[in-house]
């Protein structure tokens, strides 16, 4: 051991994932391979892009790339770039521990498929690790652009639970992987396997990858380039096959499955620019965490910028993997600088459009595909109106929601096919909110738009309420709350219903709203309701049960308000209670009728233990 030579243990997370790589992802190990040339290559953009303020990092070696070498004899496999390069102390960081709060969602994330689980390693950043599926040891040498050449890095490990680190002398900036291949991994160190991995998973990256050759000719360069390094977002999209397509968005994306759409466009005018947008076919790990990084790769004519560059797309987008490409910001733009140019607002506007527009297209040509998208990211997509007014229509024209003709939750309608299935005489779209879609297809408040074949659209995500509170028209036809007072109904209304008041039944509902006057503000004969015996309705500016559920959860001391309770007065249990001459016996019996009002309209008990001593009292007197 040298006399700066450390030995180290790993952190306790990585002996995890080093135990992982070796034996839960044997079976698709070959991914090494990508996520250490991915690594190379972010490592030659971040060098790229801090020499725009520091020309001196390059020096002479200003052509960036990736080299790859393998000798079968001693089964060894070397990846070498000339990149930003690591220090002593970041050797220690960046490749004894893991500081991502994202590491235990990987761990939990793990489901025993060695395919589904490689593609986690990607995303989570701890690609380096990989290296451990095919090889006993690894060794890294490494020297940051910024030092000199006597404080280059040598790291090794043998995947043990310790690693050992000492300072070198490497006059070469850059990092240089060197693999000790297992015995069952020796088909790594041929190079026609090389070359045939990095057509598969790195072609498309943006600096070269070089091979080197087993037999050199005279005059030969020794090194064959094995991808294309062709930035092909700029090529013209008939150039582009829909496999080139997939391979670069499993680059971009660090996935392993196929998009479900994507939409290359280039825009030229007052703002230039080139964008490769995608949807991705399955949902990242941390799609509801607001705060996490999000957004698009960014290049300024070609050079690499930003990873995450989250001003060219809002919030509700967030799902939108690719890249996008201005001639009009300058080579050292920073975040902050991003956050001012008026060419990021004007490019933001179009790349959302974009996006809308790629999504229209595939609900128009591939329904099925749209759905598994609405599964996805529907939620999402559901801020959208809220967030974003200038778009609000486009969006309202991709929301789908379950409803009262579509048999089943999965069965979803959009708000253009709902108009042209309305009823004569319907202008309104008519919605309701419940807790669960098997409570919002069993309320009592679509009896009577059922007896009229009224169309209702089914609502039970937790964002509903408040979706639906900045959904007010579409196209000239209102949103209208079947829960809500004053509901007006088109159709030929109930003959039962049609009748007017009896005197018994003026003289029942006055006497309920006597005994109910702490519960209810009004009692009404109801108009909506065919079979049950009462429901609870709400004012126009009344909170829901959701978003008064939401409020007070975030501690808001919300206003008293009180429903009104419509009634069914042709129901079994309204005429057993007008019979009724006690007047505690009544008492209790409308306390049911609001209870079981309550229950209907999918809210809480406000007095549970009174309810079941009420049923409990019923039930007696029925066997009695």
């Amino acid at each position: 051991m040298t006399a700066n030579e450390q030995t180290l243990g790993f952190q306790t997370e990585v002996k995890q994932l080093l135990h992982l790589m070796v034996h839960a992802l044997y079976s698709n190990r070959e991914i090494f391979l990508r996520e250490l040339i991915s690594n190379a290559n972010d490592a030659c953009d971040k060098l790229r892009f801090q020499s725009l303020d520091r020309p001196e990092l390059l020096g002479d070696d200003t052509t960036l790339s990736v080299h790859l070498e393998v000798d079968k004899d001693t089964k060894e496999l070397v990846i070498r770039d000339n990149g930003i390069g690591m220090t002593r102390e970041d050797a220690i960081t960046h490749l004894g521990t893991i500081a991502k709060s994202g590491t235990a969602e990987f761990l939990k994330g793990l489901t025993g498929d060695g395919k589904k689980d490689a593609n986690l390693i990607g995303q989570f950043g701890v690609g380096f690790y990989s290296a451990f599926i095919v090889a006993d040891a690894v060794t890294v040498l490494s020297r940051h652009a910024s030092v000199e050449s006597s404080e280059g890095v040598r790291w090794h490990s043998s995947g043990d639970g310790e690693y050992t680190v000492s300072t070198i002398d490497r006059p070469a900036r850059g990092t240089e992987i060197r693999l000790t291949l297992k015995e069952d991994a020796a088909e790594f160190a041929e190079g026609y396997r090389i070359r045939h991995l990095v057509t598969k998973y790195s072609d498309h990256v943006a600096i070269p990858v070089y091979l080197k050759k087993d037999e050199v000719k005279d005059d030969e360069s020794p090194w064959e380039q094995v991808n294309q390094a062709t930035a092909l977002w700029m090529r013209p999209r008939t150039d582009v096959t829909d496999d080139e397509y997939k391979a670069f968005y499993k680059h971009v994306a660090h996935d392993f499955s196929d998009p479900l759409t994507w939409s290359h466009h280039r825009v030229e005018g007052k703002t230039e620019y080139t964008g490769l947008l995608y949807v991705p076919s399955r949902a990242p790990y941390d799609l509801w965490n607001r705060e996490s990084p999000r957004g698009l790769k960014l290049y300024v004519q070609r050079v690499f910028i930003m990873d995450r560059a989250e001003e060219f797309l809002p919030l509700y987008l967030r799902f939108i993997r690719g890249v996008i490409d201005s001639a009009d910001l300058s080579l050292n733009v920073s975040r902050e600088i991003l956050q001012k140019d008026s060419h990021v607002d004007s490019m933001k506007s179009a790349v959302t459009r974009r996006a809308l527009d790629m999504l229209a297209k595939l609900a128009k040509d591939d329904p099925d595909a749209y759905q598994t998208f609405w599964s996805l990211f529907g939620e999402c997509l559901k801020e959208g109106p809220a967030e974003d007014y200038q778009n609000k229509d486009r969006i309202i024209k991709l929301l789908r929601f379950a409803s009262t003709h579509s048999g089943d939750e999965k069965q979803t309608v959009g708000v253009e096919a709902y108009l042209e299935r309305m009823i004569e005489g319907q202008k309104d779209i008519y919605y309701l909110v419940a807790e669960s879609y098997a409570n919002a297809l069993g309320s009592p408040y679509l009896e009577a738009l059922k007896a009229r074949g009224i169309e209702v659209l089914l609502l039970s995500d937790r964002i509903d309420e408040w979706l639906m509170g900045h959904l007010h028209a579409f196209d000239d036809h209102n949103f209208v709350d079947i829960t809500r007072d004053g509901l007006e109904l088109p159709g030929e209304a109930p003959v039962e219903s049609a009748k007017k008041e009896t005197k018994a039944q003026k003289k029942l509902l006055s006497r309920l709203k006597e005994v109910l006057a702490d519960q209810v503000s009004e009692v009404k004969r109801s108009q909506r309701l065919t079979d049950s015996a009462a429901v609870l309705v709400l004012s126009q500016d009344d909170l829901g049960p959701q978003m008064r559920q939401i409020m007070e959860a975030a501690g808001q001391s919300l206003p008293v308000s009180k429903p009104t309770l419509e009634v069914n007065v042709e129901h079994g249990l309204l005429k057993r209670l007008d019979r009724e001459t006690d007047p505690a016996r009544f008492a209790e019996i409308a306390r049911l009728v609001f209870d079981h009002a309550q229950l209907g309209a999918g809210g809480k008990l406000d007095d549970a233990p009174g309810y079941l001593r009420r049923v409990n009292a019923l039930l007696i007197e029925l066997t009695d």
